[in-house]
């Protein structure tokens, strides 16, 4: 069984409470795409824990957690995360723990590039956002075939290895020197880098290929887990507001190693309202007034887990949930975080979109979102706190028709929905 878990909106869904819930039935958890520019928090016995590289599913001994060589890996950061999972008594070791050896590696250099460029960027007004960890200028390299993968750490002797790194530095320097007026990059310094590096991870280092492929022809359950939504997809979503890579299910398989494997079945995750990190246009944060977002934000805790950054936040979307929903293609939607607004009375959702006085049909992803006025239905809130409920009768009148609601918007159903923080505060839809 291939099930991919993805989001439906701009990330920050709430994907890794899902992915661990899911993980109790999974052999493998495979994150597929990106880097360490988005987090997961997950709520156990045991504590809080954000997840930037590894899967959600490490926090399950008995799964084994895979990073597929569609994602872009810093390992200083994964050997901190790492670090902190042991510290915390979670299991990481080179037995759940297997790094493809096409992977992206994320070097110094890249970081230090996003940091320089975003800098630039912000004087003029023009900056992306970008949580400025090197993720863009990794995957820019990839696609210019000017960088190392995972497994070429462990052929450092090599001649030809040597000779891509120097023409990889000669060309970094080209532009540290001349265009940000930086010092140069010292191969020796690098290489010391790197070697480092292979020292730490020639264990996990492996062709996660072969090692899936092997798993899904004996009918092993394999879970996928995405970072970020469909609208930052980097082909279908708000261009050039987008991660670098492909968010979308479709890309699970591809990303993980095993391009020939078709998924069986594509959970979406989505908020009962919406959030976002990072610049672009965000037609929910313009629904209301200030004050009420900042009431949500606080009471959502909507802050960045990668980042710390505040989110910007604004009601459910459903526009842009359609449209997300019909990108990944999901079969099952779970609905997160639903107890946030049982601090309101009225609870505000976006039902369209008008541009210039006319009804828009669908999302647009390109420059008329910058002008898209939000069309909003309020509905009655229940002001108490649902973090008990276990089941469908447990919620409040109104809380089930918020639900409802939102499943005709979408012209979708519901499976799940998440009324707490907990790792068994959730309902399952009768």
């Amino acid at each position: 069984m291939l099930t991919s878990v993805t989001g439906i909106n701009w990330g920050d869904e709430g994907k890794g409470r899902i992915v661990d819930l899911l993980t109790e039935k999974a052999d493998y958890v495979v994150r597929y795409q990106g880097g360490n520019n988005a987090g997961h928090t997950v709520v156990t016995d045991q504590g809080k824990f954000v997840l930037n590289l590894l899967p959600s599913g490490i926090l399950h001994p008995t799964a084994v957690c895979v990073l597929g060589n569609g994602m872009v890996i810093d390992p200083d950061h994964l050997r901190h995360e790492i670090a902190m999972m042991q510290y915390m008594k979670v299991k990481v070791d080179a037995s759940n723990l297997k790094i493809s050896d096409k992977a992206t590696i994320c070097m110094p250099f890249h970081v230090r590039q996003d940091v320089l460029e975003e800098e630039r960027l912000s004087k003029t007004g023009s900056a992306f956002g970008s949580t400025r960890r090197g993720i863009a200028y990794a995957y820019g390299d990839k696609y210019m075939k000017k960088t190392l993968r995972m497994g070429d750490l462990l052929e450092l002797d090599a001649p030809s290895v040597q000779h891509r790194l120097k023409v990889i530095i000669d060309s970094k320097n080209l532009v540290l020197e001349n265009v940000y007026n930086q010092e140069p990059l010292s191969y020796d310094e690098i290489m010391e880098w790197c070697r480092s590096q292979a020292e730490f991870f020639k264990d996990y280092i492996c062709d996660v290929g072969t090692l899936l492929g092997a798993a899904a022809g004996q009918g092993k359950n394999i879970l996928f887990e995405a970072q970020l939504g469909a609208l930052r997809d980097i082909d279908y979503g708000i261009y050039p507001f987008t991660s670098s890579s492909n968010t979308i299910a479709s890309y699970a398989p591809i990303g993980a190693g095993i391009p020939g494997c078709a998924l069986d079945n594509v959970v979406g995750v989505m908020k009962a309202y919406s959030t976002c990190v990072g610049e672009g246009p965000f037609v929910a944060e313009t629904a209301m007034g200030e004050a009420w977002n900042e009431k949500l934000r606080e009471s959502g805790g909507e802050f960045g887990a990668a980042t710390g950054r505040p989110r910007r936040v604004g009601p459910f979307d459903a526009v842009a949930s359609r449209y997300g929903i019909r990108c990944q293609k999901a079969q099952d939607i779970a609905l997160t975080k639903l107890d946030v607004l049982g601090a309101f009375d009225k609870i505000p959702v976006i039902t369209g979109y008008r541009l210039h006085g006319v009804l828009l049909d669908s999302f647009p992803t390109d420059s008329r979102l910058e002008e898209a006025e939000p069309v909003i239905e309020e509905l009655p809130g229940w002001e108490c706190d649902i973090s008990g409920c276990r089941s469908w009768k447990d919620l409040p009148e109104n809380a089930r028709k918020y639900v409802c609601t939102l499943e005709k918007l979408v012209d979708h159903p519901i499976y799940l929905v998440s009324t707490g923080a907990e790792r068994d505060a959730y309902l399952l839809r009768e």
